[in-house]
């Protein structure tokens, strides 16, 4: 319980400070908007690894779980436990955001015409072009952790924190453009709950796209993983 518990707490401290950081920057309003918000979101997931990483190895994301899952590195009754508490966790930080957001809704600096981070996608990309996006952008990030973190991959493991959360940055400096950067259903699911609206109606995208990029990371580690020494 103390592994579905840390995936919970780490899922939550992701969303609530890379979606915070998200609503607070207006991100996507200017360049500096959109850099600070990937750069929020590589820094939590770097904080939470070094934090919660040697109790349940900080996926903090269900298409990592997935991917993990697939690649024979974790039981399917374990990884259910991962799911569930990332979408608590994701929920629970979503719900934070909307009230702290609404409680501010007098403040200029507040109106920034989204109360949680949530992704959507975005003006003049296409349905097909959005979930090629999350597919894509999910595969190479989850290839990354689970390359980073393998035992047969050298020394690299030391530094999985790091590499992962330098990844998410670059992810997110892609992918804001065409659908806010989600490659994490929870990370999604949570903020369009209480967003509504196109954000709750395209969530499906978002939970797809990572899955199947997630999967797909698993089948291309399997062809490239080093041989155990």
């Amino acid at each position: 319980m103390k592994k579905y518990l840390a995936e919970c707490v780490g899922t939550f401290v992701l969303t609530f400070l890379g979606c915070g950081t998200a609503v607070s920057l207006a991100c996507g309003s200017d360049t500096a908007s959109v850099v600070g918000t990937a750069i929020a979101f590589g820094l939590s997931v770097v904080a939470m690894a070094y934090t919660i990483g040697g109790i349940s190895g900080c996926h903090i994301n269900p298409a990592i779980t997935l991917g993990v899952l697939c690649s024979g590195r974790m039981t399917t009754k374990d990884a259910i436990g991962y799911w569930v508490g990332q979408f608590i966790g994701g929920i629970l930080a979503a719900a934070c955001l909307y009230v702290l957001v609404d409680a501010t809704a007098g403040d200029p600096n507040a109106a920034i015409g989204t109360h949680t981070g949530a992704n959507a996608l975005q003006p003049n990309v296409t349905l097909i072009q959005g979930i090629l996006a999350e597919i894509v952008l999910t595969a190479l990030f989850v290839l990354v952790v689970l390359g980073a973190t393998a035992k047969t991959n050298g020394a690299t493991n030391n530094f999985a924190g790091l590499a992962i959360g330098l990844s998410l940055i670059l992810i997110h400096l892609v992918g804001i453009h065409y659908t806010g950067t989600s490659v994490n259903p929870a990370r999604s699911f949570g903020p369009a709950l209480f967003e509504g609206g196109d954000a709750l109606s395209q969530v499906w995208v978002f939970i797809v796209g990572p899955c199947i990029g997630g999967v797909l990371a698993a089948l291309i580690w399997k062809g490239i993983e080093p041989a155990e020494k």
